[in-house]
């Protein structure tokens, strides 16, 4: 195999598909590599773990076809620290060679034909607005947990609604939920649950892009986005019924200004160390911000807010509280209470499609 093409053109596609290769390559030492495979001018750079796949087509200069399998860190290390410019690739029977400018590097192969066949779901393809799909991932994905002992927590579950399609993340401390009305790529009552790293890696490809194609089977699902297409393995089990965490009633409701609060809990939680939370002190007055961190110091905030209920102090892990904050749409959120420890709720004033619960902190 042999090519030549501009650096940046690699950098990118080695950057993306790393993105999926394997940090347990003891068990398929191949996975710690990535898999190239030159046909004419095009070449295909496919990372992957079994889990995850990533692939990313590029047009390229072709000498000679061929296939090899590079190890993914040192060549994503290398080619990123070359100059812009050309860079010429070569694999032989002795291994890789890479050469780029007064560069030179040379590096021992895997064998390709261990590297695991790159097959994409055979599903029927819709097509969606990226960016509608990106504000939903953005809004979601950072609820759902990443600690893979409960693996169905680890997931996004994309679910039909009546009027949609709906986004849906939690890792049991907070509930992001997301509506895009008039999308649907699953039947009636249909329901899967895909993992947060997929859709994670897909929403950082949509920036630039105007459509997403996705297509689902029983076991697996792919998303492409221009020259990248990832494949991942759906998640199986039951998700949690999170329509019984939202609360029905809420006595209480605080309307403020989202960037007025977002600054305020950033200024206050300088204090709130060591897993401290941040109070909300919610009166007819207005919104106060407390944190009180022992053998540290205090911190308090005013905020101009209009609040409706009984007055009320609701403490919240003040990250959990922003990543909400900061995703929700439009000028105002409110923020709805019960006591201070059921579930509050976030909404933005005004919009009706995102929705972000969040478990209050217990203090004394």
């Amino acid at each position: 195999m042999k090519f030549r093409c501009e650096r940046d053109v690699l950098d990118r596609a080695f950057s993306i598909t790393s993105r999926a290769v394997s940090s347990r390559g003891g068990v398929q030492p191949v996975l710690s590599g990535l898999h190239l495979e030159l046909t004419g001018n095009r070449l295909s750079v496919v990372g992957s773990d079994l889990d995850l796949t990533i692939r990313v087509d590029a047009a390229v200069g072709g000498h000679e076809d061929g296939a090899a399998v590079l190890p993914a860190k040192l060549v994503t290390d290398i080619v990123r620290a070359l100059d812009s410019g050309q860079v010429e690739i070569a694999v032989d029977e002795e291994g890789v060679r890479i050469t780029s400018g007064r560069s030179d590097f040379s590096l021992r192969v895997m064998a390709a034909d261990e590297f695991p066949r790159f097959e994409a779901p055979g599903g029927e393809a819709v097509t969606l607005d990226a960016e509608n799909v990106a504000t939903a991932l953005e809004q979601v994905v950072k609820a759902a947990s990443g600690d893979d002992s409960r693996p169905i927590l680890t997931g996004v579950l994309l679910a039909a609604e009546d009027d949609g399609l709906r986004f849906v993340a939690t890792d049991s401390y907070r509930l992001a939920v997301r509506d895009l009305p008039g999308t649907s790529i699953l039947g009636r009552d249909q329901t899967v649950l895909v993992p947060s790293r997929a859709l994670e890696v897909t929403g950082r490809l949509l920036g630039d892009a105007d459509e997403l194609t996705i297509r689902l089977d029983e076991r697996e699902a792919s998303f492409e986005v221009g020259d990248v297409t990832i494949v991942t393995r759906l998640i199986e089990g039951e998700f949690p019924n999170y329509r019984g965490l939202i609360p029905t009633d809420h006595p209480n409701a605080l309307v403020v200004d989202r960037t007025a609060l977002i600054d305020a809990v950033r200024r206050v939680g300088l204090l709130a160390k060591d897993a401290t939370p941040v109070r909300l002190a919610m009166t007819g007055d207005g919104l106060e911000l407390i944190a009180i961190t022992q053998d540290v110091g205090q911190a308090h905030e005013t905020v101009d807010a209009t609040y409706e209920g009984s007055d009320l102090t609701v403490a919240f892990n003040p990250g959990y509280l922003l990543d909400g904050l900061e995703v929700s749409p439009g000028d105002e959120v409110r923020l709805e209470t019960i006591d201070s420890l059921k579930p509050a709720v976030i909404r933005s004033v005004g919009d009706d499609g995102f929705l972000y619960l969040l478990m209050p902190v217990r203090v004394s």
